[in-house]
């Protein structure tokens, strides 16, 4: 393994950016925020990246302790990589930077890939309150635990899943009746990325369907 590249300047920003600066390594946080994937999981959901960097990416996470690899109990049998509690402390770095980059999205390219759980993001800093949301899109399903709702625990979902321990969000259907659930179309969904439209005005106008009897659920619904 290489020794890690560093800019030498004592200053924090500087040595966070010595530990995830380089290409990838955010996205492949974005992707572990979901919970433990494996590396075919991973390289599929992050279109453009060559397997020689995911799999030096990886190693560098591991080393610098922002993820680890573990094997699945059988039948999965298999490995996969999550990330370490300071790995999941960049959650908030992503939210500043999908919130910063709001202005930058514009309209898709044709060239542009999609995954439904990668609109997590910023539906998590639309919505407010307490509980496990359900979110249906045309690209997909994905499921968020706002505002610190339990996320599972480990050893949870048995079967060698890899969705066994805590994240905020998840990509598939909420593994437990949600307490509310959001249906929407693709421009709705990419409006509410680019801070054009509010969560709250959508629903007020038709553009998003919330059903679930949870308070989120309701509060929605009466905001």
């Amino acid at each position: 393994m290489s020794p890690r590249r560093s800019y030498d300047q004592y200053c924090s920003a500087a040595r966070a950016l010595d530990a995830v600066g380089d290409r990838w390594t955010l996205l492949i946080v974005r992707e572990l925020l979901a919970g433990p994937r494996r590396y075919t999981d991973l390289h599929a959901d992050l279109p453009g990246v060559s397997t020689d960097v995911l799999a030096s990416r990886l190693k560098d996470m591991e080393r610098d302790g922002l993820a680890s690899r573990r094997r699945l109990p059988p039948p999965g049998a298999a490995y996969v990589y999550e990330l370490t509690p300071r790995g999941r402390d960049l959650l908030p770095v992503l939210q500043a930077l999908g919130e910063w980059g709001q202005a930058e999205l514009g309209e898709p390219r044709p060239t542009d890939a999609v995954r439904a759980h990668w609109f997590a993001l910023p539906l998590l800093r639309a919505l407010e309150g307490e509980g496990l949301v359900e979110v249906l899109l045309e690209e997909g399903v994905f499921h968020l635990y706002v505002g610190g709702a339990e996320g599972g625990r480990a050893g949870d979902g048995g079967g060698g899943s890899t969705r066994a321990r805590p994240g905020p969000y998840g990509d598939g259907p909420a593994p437990r009746d949600p307490d509310a659930r959001l249906a929407l179309d693709s421009p709705t969904c990419t409006a509410l990325a680019r801070g054009e439209l509010g969560l709250a005005d959508a629903v007020r106008d038709g553009r998003v369907t919330v059903t679930g009897d949870g308070p989120l659920a309701k509060a929605l619904r009466e905001a």
